[in-house]
């Protein structure tokens, strides 16, 4: 969320280390790069920047620099920002009790929000070893994951080939997710040795009922990867399919890969976590023995195909993204256009509320203003 929302827009951010002077200037800056006007902005962020404790400053003024220059502003950063914080909350703050409990540590949180920005410039910059060590070193600090980068590490340690720690890391996030919601010792991050023996029918009901579409997918590659076309990997990749399944119809349908994150808001399991899970690792999935490997399972497959969405049609799709959506909500499939049609004085209203919902979340994780209808 972002910080001109909840216990930030009252206390100021990181509890009021940043100075009021500084604070308006970033704002200022923000709304004008919201605005297009970049060079304009420039001047605010120099004037930001001049608090050293300005975190968000720092991370706003590295994403608009060449991606070597905005790392060495990202570390300088983070260098001042731990220094900061062992002012703050103790020279141990980093190995004391503290650890854990970042993010709940309202000091902490523009700190945390400088590593998010480590991380992707990392990832945009092909650095996807030290885009790791930071995802570790923030779930590390905190386990509960508040800025939600855990969806990320799976798919990289995929794409580096530490495919244990991949299958390891989504087993542990599944299970915790289909437990009491407490998350993993070290944010799954002590890497130990993946099981390989199949779900239990317990097991898989507890992980179809509170599913997380990029664990469930890793676990599946991952699985394969080790250990071939196994029950486990088979298990996997169902409760994948029933978790989000853009994922794998535009694997199937052979889609091609996106180029770049989803820079809108994300929803749990939705078409936003799809494009950001597919960004980071579709053309993994599109290695011929892998695709043929998803396609084979008949029951996968069975599960992402979908039925027309107007009244009274029961057509089902043949192959995978047979139909075609409505280009508006992208919530709704149909068999043809008479059934879109036919399906339209049912469906405007939901499509228009859909839309304003979108839009509001998106104000919400940006700061911008809610625009009502």
């Amino acid at each position: 969320m972002h910080r001109r929302m909840g216990v930030e827009s009252f206390m100021g951010i990181g509890g009021g280390a940043v100075s009021r002077e500084s604070n308006e200037a970033l704002e200022m800056a923000e709304e004008l790069i919201y605005q297009g006007q970049t060079e304009r902005a420039l001047p605010y962020l120099h004037r930001a920047m001049n608090d050293p404790n300005n975190l968000d400053a720092c991370s706003r003024a590295a994403s608009l620099m060449p991606k070597k220059k905005a790392i060495e502003i990202l570390l300088a950063g983070e260098q001042t920002g731990r220094e900061a914080l062992k002012r703050s909350l103790g020279p141990t703050c980093f190995q004391d009790d503290n650890v854990g409990h970042f993010w709940g540590l309202i000091q902490t949180r523009p700190y945390m929000r400088l590593l998010d920005a480590l991380v992707e410039t990392y990832l945009e910059d092909k650095q996807l070893d030290k885009a790791i060590d930071v995802i570790v070193e923030m779930l590390r600090l905190c386990p509960t994951d508040n800025i939600g980068r855990r969806d990320w590490l799976g798919s990289l340690l995929l794409r580096t080939g530490r495919h244990a720690d991949a299958l390891y890391f989504s087993q542990v996030w599944l299970e915790s997710s289909s437990g009491d919601g407490s998350p993993p010792p070290l944010g799954g991050c002590d890497f130990k040795a993946p099981f390989s023996e199949p779900l239990s029918e317990d097991s898989i009901s507890k992980l179809s009922r509170w599913p997380s579409d990029a664990m469930s997918y890793s676990a599946a590659l991952s699985a394969f990867k080790l250990y071939g076309d196994c029950l486990l990997a088979r298990q996997y990749l169902r409760i994948a399919a029933k978790s989000n399944k853009t994922i794998l119809i535009r694997i199937l349908a052979k889609i091609p890969q996106p180029k770049t994150p989803n820079s809108g808001a994300r929803t749990m399991n939705g078409t936003d976590s799809a494009h950001d899970y597919l960004w980071l690792v579709q053309n993994l999935w599109m290695k011929s023995d892998v695709w043929n490997w998803a396609n084979s399972d008949e029951e996968a497959v069975k599960l992402i195909l979908r039925e027309c969405c107007a009244p009274d049609c029961t057509i089902v799709e043949t192959l995978p993204n047979e139909f075609k959506r409505c280009a508006a909500c992208k919530m709704t499939w149909y068999c043809g256009t008479p059934c879109q049609r036919k399906h339209w004085p049912g469906h405007k209203t939901s499509c228009k509320e859909w839309k304003q919902q979108q839009a509001m979340i998106q104000s919400i994780v940006t700061g911008q203003p809610i625009q009502r209808p």
